[in-house]
């Protein structure tokens, strides 16, 4: 995968941290990048006596919602006029229960959606655009907690491998990433040996698959030791000095992560370096 579009989410309240990463990102890379500004509607007033009350004052509010939207469309794309790489800027105005989907579909027409923590620290903006970049775009997905270095360049890699289709997406999307890595780890945790597990070497036939690739991969097996896998990684990418890691997201459904927890969800709350997701 060669990224030559780059899509970042933003709102109409956040500061420019995440743009100036994500601008970096695209220069750096030669990439396009593509800003989608994102408002949340309010809902419309309910019941006929609500409505005859309110109306006046849900239209006013929403006209204003949409004019601070098409402000900071405005103010990003004077930022970016500075720099020294080629963009865009759309905005979408919806309401919360379809903004992820808005997301998804501006996805779709890029390489690759990347999160800073400012969007991702947003309690309403945040869930949605995680939402939309994993669940309807097709793309994968990079997310980037404070003070990380953003870059599609990193030197060390590790490869959360779970042999699910979803980390084979995820190595598939990355491999322009980890073939210019200087080292790239594959890290299983409590790995099962067998056809319907990890094959009969455990980590193998990935590495075996990267190494034609030209990437030069260290099988590492860990035991969870009865630990969540997802402190398993995290310690694992902070003893070797990882500069981003590269997983599968949600091998189950979300509704199941949702209930009983699970690696990406565990992750994706507390992101200790960029991480890259597909899935």
């Amino acid at each position: 995968m060669t990224f030559r579009t780059i899509l970042t989410v933003t709102g109409p309240d956040q500061e420019f941290d995440d743009l100036r990463h994500a601008a970096d990102m695209c220069e750096s890379a030669g990439a396009h990048l593509a800003v989608l500004v994102v408002g949340m509607a309010s809902p419309p007033p309910v019941g006929l006596y609500t409505a005859a009350v309110v109306s006046d004052a849900w239209v006013q509010e929403r006209g204003n919602d949409e004019k601070r939207v098409a402000d900071r469309a405005r103010a990003i794309t004077e930022f970016l006029a500075s720099k020294r790489i080629s963009s865009d800027v759309a905005t979408a105005f919806t309401e919360v229960a379809f903004a992820d989907e808005a997301i998804g579909r501006r996805a779709r027409y890029a390489d690759l959606t990347v999160l800073g923590p400012e969007t991702l620290g947003s309690e309403e903006l945040g869930p949605k655009a995680l939402e939309g970049a994993l669940f309807a775009s097709g793309r994968p997905l990079l997310i980037l907690p404070k003070d990380a270095n953003a870059t599609l360049n990193p030197k060390r890699v590790v490869i959360g491998w779970d042999a699910r289709v979803e980390a084979a997406r995820a190595v598939r999307e990355a491999l322009q990433i980890l073939v210019a890595a200087e080292d790239v780890r594959l890290l299983l945790v409590d790995p099962r040996e067998g056809e319907n597990g990890h094959g009969a070497e455990p980590g193998a036939d990935a590495a075996r698959y990267l190494a034609r690739h030209g990437v030069k991969t260290t099988v590492e097996r860990l035991p969870s030791l009865g630990k969540p896998v997802a402190d398993i990684i995290r310690r694992y990418t902070r003893d070797v000095g990882a500069d981003m890691l590269v997983m599968g997201a949600y091998g189950h459904s979300r509704m199941r992560e949702k209930i009983f927890g699970g690696v990406t969800r565990s992750m994706l709350e507390a992101p200790a370096l960029p991480t890259f997701l597909a899935r």
